[in-house]
């Protein structure tokens, strides 16, 4: 396997735990026995660190979609590449960091952060269409 799918795989694991950690914090927020009812009601408000976790999954979402693609396009296509690994560790690491400093409420260092996944995901779009 690839370095670029090991950071892919790597990033699904992400996924999941950005799955996970909401329903965790949520079910802490509501009890075990509203998480395993029908949740007919609409129970009690989500805490800030609840919203601010789904907001951070939400956000992980919108890009994982495009990073995925961008990543398999360069393994079919044999464009493995300094560029290309280099631009997978950018998004996976900062990922990685973006989700506790949301969590904590942390402003304009989680903004950079973002930027520096969007810059990551940039350089694979730069290896796929402008390098052969």
């Amino acid at each position: 396997m690839t370095p670029e799918l090991t950071m892919l795989a790597c990033t699904l694991v992400l996924a999941l735990l950005q799955i996970l950690l909401p329903a965790l914090f949520r079910t802490r927020e509501t009890g075990t026995a509203y998480n395993v009812s029908a949740r007919d009601g609409d129970g009690p408000p989500v805490g800030k660190i609840t919203a601010r976790l789904r907001r951070a999954q939400a956000n992980l979402f919108e890009t994982l979609p495009l990073f995925a693609a961008a990543v398999l396009i360069v393994h079919v296509t044999a464009q493995e590449s300094a560029l290309t690994l280099y631009g997978t560790a950018l998004y996976l690491a900062a990922r990685v960091l973006y989700l506790p400093l949301y969590a904590f409420g942390v402003p304009v260092v989680r903004t950079l952060v973002w930027c520096v996944s969007i810059a990551g995901l940039l350089m694979l779009f730069w290896a796929i269409l402008f390098t052969s």
